[in-house]
């Protein structure tokens, strides 16, 4: 079969906000080129599987996924594409039935690549040194969900030990302020309530998008021009590294008109010791000044924390520095992540590995926490007044909506409340 533009395309998507956000322009760029779209589940001509690199199962869940599509329209061409991709290429090209790999530059000539391809042909990877990976394409989610996630920063300069990130992505470098603007007002014109920020390290956003050193822009500016626009209502910022999380943004959060009481902040670990090994840019003492900053500022801010538990040297008293760190932070949930080992990674020259056993038993004892952090964080609102703004989706006679400060609210299905942010009590 070759691929011509009237053919239907179905794309699924792995990992972070920021896949999300590609997959849905990749899908309307394929529908501008007169492809029509497909949900994954339903027949296809094209399927498109855009991949993480940061769950350790990427191999799995990449085979799970082209055999069912093998056994669902053996006929159809198989496209693999995201951080996965860029990394082995050659492993995912191995995969029977995989028709086109794409690494990071050329995602985004998707439908080009299309029209060059043909079932039984060998599998083509079209792929580059990541280095010189320079360029930026703007991304946004649209249609797809209530709240948009708007790409306004990619790539990553920092050398942290267990991450592979900056090796699928690329350096870090940005859109700029005018062309943000310009697609959020976009978005408000489509009836878009509120955007979520997303990148690889947003609060670097700056770089040019040759990777440039000079800032010219920063994340403080991007962020108050974006409080003027008219339409959205409301802005996250899905991510942002506690050293670069200054305080002017802080304290502009806090006093802004559409930015949300909401903070999602790595940590990555509470031990000093394991921090380091991480050659993370900050020590817990930092990460508890930005914590008591923002809780200063605004008690009702919802304060979110990525955990990495079982990393190489973590000893059982260096989990437990952890465990009491975050028990006694004010912080509403957690995030945590399973250590997993990496190619390329300068943690696997590490010692004193943790048993994957032990791994899995300080994980579970994390997400306990965070249960009873977020039971907690909602209790302490509970009955109070916030704007919640309600999602366009039944389940079960139910729908869902988030407060300002990230609080979930579940209600009887009300089409009149979709998308619309209402006064609710919590």
């Amino acid at each position: 079969m070759t691929v011509q533009a009237n053919k239907s395309v179905a794309f699924h998507t792995l990992g972070c906000k920021l896949n999300f956000s590609e997959s849905s322009t990749l899908s309307r760029m394929m529908e501008a080129e007169g492809f029509s779209k497909k949900a994954f589940d339903e027949v296809a001509d094209i399927y498109v599987i855009n991949t993480c690199s940061v769950t350790d199962n990427a191999d799995k869940e990449c085979r799970q996924l082209v055999r069912r599509i093998q056994r669902r329209a053996p006929e159809s061409i198989v496209v693999i594409t995201g951080c996965y991709a860029q990394l082995k290429p050659q492993e995912i090209a191995a995969i029977e039935g995989v028709d086109l790999v794409l690494g990071a530059a050329e995602k985004f000539q998707l439908p080009k690549h299309l029209k060059e391809i043909s079932k039984g042909d060998s599998t083509r990877i079209s792929s580059c040194d990541i280095d010189a990976v320079s360029g930026f394409t703007a991304s946004w989610s649209q249609h797809d969900r209530t709240r948009t996630f708007l790409k306004v920063q990619d790539g990553c300069d920092y050398t942290c030990s267990f991450c592979t990130i900056p090796l699928a992505r690329g350096k870090s470098r940005s859109d700029t302020i005018d062309n943000v603007i310009q697609n959020a007002t976009a978005l408000a014109r489509d009836g878009v309530k509120e955007i979520v920020l997303t990148g690889v390290n947003l609060g670097d956003f700056g770089k040019g998008a040759e990777g440039n050193k000079k800032h010219a822009e920063n994340f403080y500016d991007l962020i108050q021009a974006l409080d003027q626009v008219a339409g959205i209502a409301r802005y996250r910022i899905s991510s942002i590294e506690p050293n670069l999380l200054t305080d002017d943004i802080i304290q502009f959060v806090a006093a802004s008109r559409s930015f949300m009481p909401h903070f999602h902040i790595p940590l990555q670990s509470g031990s000093n010791k394991i921090l380091g090994l991480m050659k993370r840019r900050y020590q817990r003492e930092l990460y508890s000044e930005k914590v008591a900053t923002i809780k200063a500022l605004m008690p009702h801010c919802c304060i979110g924390v990525d955990v990495i538990v079982g990393f190489p040297g973590e000893t059982d008293e260096d989990f437990q520095d952890t465990y009491r760190f975050l028990h006694e932070l004010d912080i509403s949930y957690l995030h945590v992540f399973t250590y997993s080992e990496r190619a390329n990674t300068a943690a696997l020259e590490l010692q004193d590995i943790v048993p994957v056993n032990l791994r899995h038993e300080r994980n579970k004892i994390l997400r306990n926490l965070s249960y009873m952090k977020m039971q907690y964080f909602s209790q302490q609102h509970s009955g109070k007044l916030r704007p919640v703004l309600f999602e366009d989706h039944e389940k079960n006679g139910l729908m869902e909506g988030y407060s300002d400060n990230y609080i979930r609210v579940s209600t009887a299905y009300d089409q009149k409340l979709a998308n619309e942010i209402v006064d609710w009590t919590l």
